[in-house]
């Protein structure tokens, strides 16, 4: 059976544990050449540790694939930058950038401090842009390439504690967008995956009432190697008509979100007065208003 990614070279953030583990070897077992980043930090992100980063690359090697460690920060550029160089100064090339790197800082908002606002923020979307920025310029050079970021939907649909988070992972999903749509001229595409899995971060939801703890029960059964598949996929050249697009994996199930679009409109011929909207087009829109929602109250339904 052919290997649908045989000697691409491809980064992943994150990659020393959970999602970003899997992914890495999963793209190196489908015969690409793998940048395994992860500077080993907690899931706070602070300290460093090589070993994570070190023991995925021993692992490949051992099951016969080829992977080097990189073990810079994502939240700075030129460290962000020097990823994209250990990809092209050990492989010569670069064919796929998968960004999955993140930390969590969870906090009801009123309560969040400035710093862990910015944290979050620099680490997901600002280390989203760093990388995707330094590997463009190969893409648009080779005419190809392939960007899968991760979303959430504590962005997407919503959750308590999670401003920070979900201000980072909305933003992706308007950086991949954009990426898209300006690189596609370039035969790059750009695609997010909202991973429902249970990782070390995922560990960090409280678990203090009955169903908060029948909740992670059932999250701890959706493994992370569930999600390897599609980003291995979204890299490949069979994905190559694929691209602007938010993709979810929930144990077997994939899903494909919707996107921004107008639901409904009210117009008056004379305009519009603070008066005349609280009167007439408020209660016109208000059938279509969203409830204040959360993940857990959309994907109602046990992992299949």
């Amino acid at each position: 059976m052919s290997k649908s990614l045989q000697d691409k070279v491809i980064i992943v953030t994150g990659a020393g544990r959970g999602i970003g583990r899997e992914i890495a070897l999963l793209c190196a077992a489908e015969g690409a050449k793998v940048v395994v980043n992860d500077p080993g930090g907690a899931a706070d992100g602070a300290g460093s540790n090589a070993a994570p980063a070190e023991e995925v690359v021993e692992e490949i090697k051992k099951r016969g694939g080829t992977a080097v460690a990189n073990f810079e920060s994502v939240a700075e550029a030129i460290p962000a930058s020097k990823i994209v160089k250990t990809a092209t100064d050990a492989f010569g090339r670069l064919d796929g950038v998968v960004n999955n790197a993140g930390i969590l800082r969870d906090m009801i908002f009123h309560k969040m401090s400035v710093e862990a606002f910015e944290a979050v923020i620099k680490v997901h979307l600002m280390g989203s842009f760093y990388v995707s920025h330094a590997a463009a310029r190969i893409f648009r050079e080779q005419e190809s390439g392939s960007f899968v970021h991760f979303t959430s939907t504590s962005g997407l649909i919503g959750n308590f504690g999670q401003a920070n988070y979900a201000a980072a992972k909305l933003g992706i999903v308007g950086l991949s967008k954009s990426i898209a749509l300006d690189m596609g001229r370039f035969n790059v595409r750009s695609n997010c995956v909202s991973p429902f899995a249970w990782t070390r971060m995922i560990g960090t939801i409280p678990t203090e009432t009955e169903a908060e703890k029948a909740r992670v029960e059932k999250i701890k059964q959706m493994g992370p190697e569930k999600i390897a598949p599609l980003c291995g996929y979204l890299i490949s050249d069979s994905a190559k008509d694929v691209t602007g697009q938010i993709f979810g994996v929930r144990m077997n199930e994939i899903f494909l979100f919707s996107q921004n679009r107008p639901i409904r409109s009210v117009q008056r011929s004379e305009g519009w007065t603070p008066q005349s909207i609280a009167e007439h087009g408020m209660p016109a829109l208000k059938g279509s208003f969203y409830k204040l929602d959360r993940s857990a109250d959309i994907f109602t339904w046990d992992p299949v």
